[in-house]
C-alpha cells in the first residue's frame, strides 16, 4: 500500500528526506524515517530526489516507512488508471494504538 503524495501537474522534490510540493514542505505526519544516514541523489533517490513535474494522468506515491519503501522514487509515476481502491482503516501496525484507526 502506498500513499499518493503528488498529483498531476505538481512539481515534487525531496531534499534531505523532506518532501516538497510546489516548493512548499509537505505536512507529512505519516512519513516515518528511521535511518540517521542521508543519501545524496547520485547514490540513491531515497532521501534526495528531483525536482520533477508529475505528468498529467499520473501520481507520485510513497510508502509511509520512507527509509525502507520501494515507491515512485525508485520506479516512477503511477498511472491513475491503475489505482484500484482506497484504504479505510489500519488493520495491522507495530504501533498497537493505531490499529482500527481511520486512514486520513
Amino acid at each position: 500500500m502506498k500513499r499518493i503524495v503528488g498529483l498531476p501537474g505538481e512539481r515534487i522534490q525531496i531534499k534531505n528526506k523532506i518532501v516538497f510540493i510546489k516548493g512548499q514542505a509537505l505536512d507529512d505526519p505519516w512519513g516515518v524515517r528511521d535511518r540517521n544516514k542521508t543519501f545524496p541523489a547520485d547514490i540513491s533517490p531515497r532521501d534526495n530526489y528531483g525536482p520533477v513535474s508529475i505528468p498529467e494522468g499520473y501520481v507520485f506515491v510513497m510508502g509511509d516507512n520512507r527509509d525502507f519503501s520501494q515507491d515512485s522514487r525508485f520506479w516512477g509515476f503511477i498511472d491513475i488508471k491503475d489505482i484500484q481502491g482506497k484504504a479505510l482503516f489500519i488493520y495491522w501496525s507495530d504501533e498497537l494504538s493505531r490499529i482500527g484507526k481511520e486512514i486520513r
